[in-house]
């Protein structure tokens, strides 16, 4: 694994703690488009929730007929 894949690796992991730190792994939370959207965003985003970067979804599903 080379340098980039070090840091993809280190990334996420600084994402995966973020969405820690907001509850956001805890089980406790109905999942959905929207709470699993913001979940997933959040660890990709990684470090930049450390900059204030707070990303959420807005999910628009039609229920199926």
């Amino acid at each position: 694994m080379g340098i980039v894949g070090v840091l993809i690796v280190v990334w996420l992991a600084f994402g995966v703690l973020a969405a820690a730190q907001r509850g956001y792994l805890n089980g406790e939370r109905d999942v959905n488009c929207r709470t699993f959207s913001d979940t997933a965003l959040t660890v990709v985003a990684g470090p930049l929730n450390y900059f204030g970067v707070n990303p959420k979804v807005h999910c628009n599903v039609r229920p199926s007929r």
